[in-house]
């Protein structure tokens, strides 16, 4: 039998694989541009009358964020451990599913997103469950926060990590924004990019690092990547702290009322 050699991401096992770092993530990972923000609710009207719908919600960092802006959120996490790691809000509800069969009613949602977390669902089968949980019209939104490789500190960050482990697949496939029209349910999608920034002490620069799914928590891999980030640190960090630097990409579709129309 031939292998395929680039298996895709949803064979990685995204819905366990954060168990073991959800306290790391919760406390480390970057939140994302009130810019982007507000591109993703122009023209949805009074943010108190949003619905919206976050898939792969992970510990809740986007879903806390649209609802400060009044929205009502369903946050959808199949990860217990993530769920379990979200700090409360009265206009976040949580809920268990994936992004193929959400556990939420049809053309329910004004505004569907998916924050750092749509490169691990099978894309054709999500795009199907988004569609169907938004209104005719809703929005799509997916959104990554993606490393500044042209930043010194951010680069070298990104080369600690390659030196220990190499680069995995979620660092290197690319998003096809091909995917989201393809099926005909969605208009073809928009790029919005907006710079952010994320201020770091010792202890967050390793956590960030840790938070992600693909590096190790334990053994020589983890001593060797903690000291080469503390030798990071210590080139880059003034008064105790350094800036991770990233380029926010916002994808963003209308819902079509009918397959192609």
């Amino acid at each position: 039998m031939k292998h395929d050699p680039d298996p895709p991401l949803h064979e990685f096992a995204p819905t366990t694989r954060f168990t073991d770092r959800a306290a790391d993530y919760a406390r480390y990972r970057p939140d994302y541009p009130a810019a982007a923000i507000d591109a993703m609710l122009a023209g949805l009207g009074d943010p108190a009358r949003v619905i919206a719908v976050d898939v792969g919600a992970g510990t809740g960092i986007s879903a806390r964020q649209l609802a400060e802006r009044g929205a009502q959120v369903l946050a959808v996490e199949p990860n217990q451990a993530m769920r379990a790691a979200a700090e409360p809000h009265p206009r976040v509800q949580w809920r268990g599913g994936t992004a193929e069969a959400l556990d939420v009613p049809s053309e329910v949602a004004d505004l569907a997103l998916c924050a750092q977390s749509f490169h691990w669902f099978r894309p054709y089968e999500a795009i199907a469950e988004l569609h169907r949980v938004l209104r005719p019209g809703g929005r799509l939104a997916l959104m990554w926060n993606a490393r500044d490789r042209g930043d010194a500190l951010t680069g070298e960050f990104i080369e600690a990590i390659h030196a220990v482990h190499g680069e995995h697949p979620a660092e290197s496939r690319p998003f096809d924004p091909a995917v989201v029209s393809a099926a005909g349910l969605f208009d073809p999608p928009r790029l919005v990019e907006v710079p952010h920034a994320q201020t770091l002490d010792r202890a967050g620069f390793q956590g960030r690092a840790t938070s992600a799914s693909y590096v190790p928590l334990e053994g020589p891999g983890s001593a060797e990547l903690a000291r080469l980030l503390d030798a990071v640190f210590d080139r880059h960090a003034e008064g105790g702290r350094v800036t991770m630097r990233y380029r926010t990409d916002l994808w963003l579709s209308t819902r079509r009322t009918r397959p192609g129309s």
